[in-house]
């Protein structure tokens, strides 16, 4: 169910909110009715999934009770984080890698001469890793006392489900959201207006620019990439670069609107990634949900920068090897995921220094080209494509075939994507020039703008086909 569907528009958030305002008078009567419309909202993309994702949850509360009987760093607190970690993981593994594993595996058995190896395909529940890295945040904050175990298992049910964020994240850790979930407090009316202002932003960035900008990178990425010119590398490369961020921070927008609008806040993911000035700037600013997670449950618990120089910089590549590997189990992510602690190491060893010496928009530049080099590889269906892409890249005089052919209005909404970045770092140089400050001063003015162009964004979606976030494919 996508939030920007008829189903979704007109009869479930109508409905959710209607009941919101009926029965959520007390605490309780809220609890029960966005607990209920979460899980109704799982259950309707994944009926069948929610019933593993209840029986992991009732023995990560039996594990969480545990992990707090026992004394913090003990071999039974420990022990026990170890079987909820575990548990977690192989839910992970089994439905994203199994398939992978197996079919990597059956390639060495053939290379080998020995019998192939093969596995029954495994369907992808949407959103499976984001459910399963929340539910760790859980165990672990119990096991550091951040946090205490839940006494109400309907808190915890509402922290994996709560359906603005279920599908997409933004990645919530357990400590910055309990005690909102704890009290509950009803939405006031600006909660409303600001959040359905945020929501509409989100709906007119995903179907108006993304899905616009998809269809474009589509067109480009189904070439035979042997025949591939370096103009047409070039352009689809930059319709990928505006679609993965708009199509994501759409779907982050849209979360943080609804949520907003149940009277919950929930914390940004995204500080206008393009306007780094180096791939370390560009990782606090792009899905930082996700950084922040990597940052305190993996990059920490290796030894972070407490131990040598070396030690450190194979933390920080293991760290964005494993980011690759999160956002799906194929060889060009576990790439790209390299490509990154490679660039991140690189940052620390001389490349920041260097970068400071130029002027920002030349280091912006050079930062958004190693990032757009990434985007080929993460938007490619194989490491044969892309070497053909990365070849096409850096061939400027080589004429590989004919060009493809793109509509006109593509271009012009690709110029109205970079012009959006391009005012995003204008924001930096000219004071009170952001969208929360325009909103706040001119909100009249604002959510009328935003009106005109949602519901042409939502003309524009029932008319194509719709085309689901990026992100929930993993």
């Amino acid at each position: 169910m996508l939030f920007y569907e008829p189903l979704f528009l007109f009869l479930f958030a109508p409905a959710v909110y209607i009941l919101y305002w009926l029965f959520g008078a007390g605490r309780s009567g809220r609890l029960f009715v966005l607990l209920l419309a979460s899980l109704l909202f799982y259950g309707w993309s994944e009926p069948v999934f929610i019933f593993i994702v209840f029986a992991s949850l009732a023995l990560d509360l039996i594990v969480a009770r545990e992990i707090g009987r026992h004394p913090a760093g003990g071999g039974m607190s420990k022990g026990w984080l170890a079987l909820g970690i575990v548990s977690n993981l192989l839910i992970l593994v089994y439905y994203k890698y199994a398939g992978f594993l197996s079919t990597n595996l059956d390639a060495l058995l053939q290379f080998l001469s020995l019998p192939g190896f093969s596995l029954w395909k495994i369907a992808l529940p949407i959103g499976v890793s984001f459910i399963v890295f929340e539910k760790i945040t859980y165990l672990v904050d119990i096991y550091r006392g951040v946090s205490q175990p839940t006494k109400d298992f309907r808190l915890y049910m509402l922290y994996v489900f709560f359906f603005p964020k279920l599908l997409a994240g933004p990645i919530i850790k357990y400590h910055d959201i309990a005690y909102q979930f704890e009290e509950c407090r009803h939405a006031g009316f600006d909660d409303v207006t600001l959040g359905f202002s945020r929501f509409m932003l989100g709906v007119i960035k995903k179907i108006l620019i993304a899905d616009t900008m998809a269809q474009g990178a589509d067109i480009i990425f189904s070439h035979d990439p042997r025949f591939l010119e370096f103009t047409d590398a070039w352009i689809g490369v930059i319709f990928f670069t505006l679609q993965i961020y708009f199509d994501f921070s759409a779907y982050s927008d849209m979360a943080i609107g609804l949520a907003r609008m149940l009277g919950f806040r929930l914390l940004e993911n995204f500080n206008m990634p393009y306007i780094a000035v180096n791939l370390t700037d560009f990782w606090r600013r792009w899905h930082m949900s996700l950084t922040s997670w990597i940052r305190e449950y993996l990059y920490f618990p290796l030894g972070g920068n407490k131990g040598s120089q070396a030690r450190t910089y194979f933390n920080l590549w293991i760290c964005f090897l494993a980011s690759g590997i999160w956002h799906g189990a194929a060889w060009p992510f576990i790439i790209w995921g390299a490509y990154n602690g490679v660039f991140l190491i690189l940052d620390r060893l001389f490349l920041i220094n260097w970068l400071r010496h130029l002027p920002d928009w030349i280091s912006n530049l050079l930062t958004i080209i190693i990032v757009m080099i990434g985007w080929s590889i993460f938007r490619s269906e194989s490491v044969d494509q892309f070497c053909h892409f990365l070849t096409a890249m850096i061939s400027p005089f080589v004429a590989a075939g004919l060009p493809a052919h793109i509509p006109i209005d593509y271009f012009m909404m690709m110029a109205f994507g970079i012009f959006i970045c391009f005012l995003q770092r204008l924001s930096l140089t000219l004071k009170d020039f952001d969208w929360e400050s325009l909103s706040s001063r001119f909100p009249v003015a604002v959510n009328c703008f935003l009106s005109v162009f949602f519901v042409a964004a939502l003309a524009k979606g029932f008319a194509d086909p719709f085309k689901p976030f990026i992100y929930f494919r993993f």
